[in-house]
């Protein structure tokens, strides 16, 4: 979880690989009607989020019940859609990647991706961060992916 340009794909795969598990691309779970709203520069509501937060939540029920494990890459700003990703699911771990708003903002300059640079602060002013109770752990996102990779695998209880 986390804001755009954090890091979520990149270390969501690696962490996936290194788990054997599913990687889950939230972002191509948005119904079209997202994309092209944040494309034009506009914020998503939480009435825009909701079926995409149900499309990943049905997509992370999807592959328990086939007996697998996965890792979604999602910003789950706030804990109203982290609650609604974690229906079925209450011990569903999140991962909240930081970093400061220069550095996601140079990154996002940098890449191609729907979600303009622009949009960037209404994530920051979405943002909640983990609460007390959530099962999750927070990961800076500063130090070069292996790092990051390592401190996920750590806080997920990984040895490697």
């Amino acid at each position: 979880m986390g804001v755009s340009g954090t890091g979520k794909t990149t270390v969501g795969k690696r962490v996936a690989a290194e788990l054997g598990a599913t990687f889950v691309e939230g972002d191509a779970l948005h119904p079209k009607t997202n994309i092209d709203k944040m494309s034009a520069g506009h914020p998503l509501t939480d009435e825009d989020r909701a079926p995409w937060l149900a499309a990943i939540a049905d997509e992370i029920r999807r592959i328990a019940d086939a007996g697998g494990t996965s890792v979604t890459a999602c910003s789950a700003l706030r804990v109203t859609y982290r609650n609604q990703l974690r229906t079925g699911f209450p011990d569903l771990f999140f991962l909240h990647l930081q970093a400061d708003y220069d550095t996601l903002l140079t990154r996002m300059t940098r890449r191609k991706h729907f979600m303009p640079p622009s949009l960037l602060q209404s994530q920051f002013d979405t943002l909640e961060e983990l609460q007390t109770g959530e099962h999750g752990a927070g990961i800076q996102d500063v130090d070069g992916i292996d790092t990051v990779v390592a401190a996920a695998l750590e806080a997920l209880g990984v040895r490697r």
